[in-house]
């Protein structure tokens, strides 16, 4: 029964902000690498935008440096991915996802939420 759900995409114009949210079951949530993904329209592989791994290290990719922050509730086994200053290339359906491992290639992530529409647009 693991499980990752995600909340809070939908419309915004550029500019605005976002908070994701990724609440995690049935795994041992603070032993995890979580991490945010992306799958931009027209693109066919998931690119990473942020991770916290399992020692509280976060991780943003170039593209989302500096406007993206992750963050990690651990007494309510939830990951946050604060979206500011947002962008018309920033849209895309962003999953969540679950590793063992500190890493930033989804083929290390076993589990995976169902995805969020994110659309920047005006």
């Amino acid at each position: 029964q693991v499980q990752l759900v995600e909340s809070g995409g939908g419309l915004v114009q550029p500019g605005g902000s976002l908070r994701l949210s990724c609440t995690a079951s049935g795994l041992a949530f603070d032993s995890y690498t979580i991490a945010w993904f992306r799958e931009a329209p027209g693109k066919e592989r998931k690119g990473l935008t942020c991770a916290t791994c399992s020692d509280r290290a976060t991780y943003c990719a170039d593209s989302v440096q500096g406007r993206f922050t992750i963050s990690r509730d651990t007494a309510m086994n939830t990951v946050y991915l604060q979206m500011n200053s947002l962008r018309p290339d920033d849209t895309a359906v962003y999953y969540c996802a679950a590793a063992t491992s500190c890493s930033g290639n989804p083929r290390q992530y076993s589990e995976w939420g169902q995805g969020t529409r994110v659309t920047v647009s005006s």
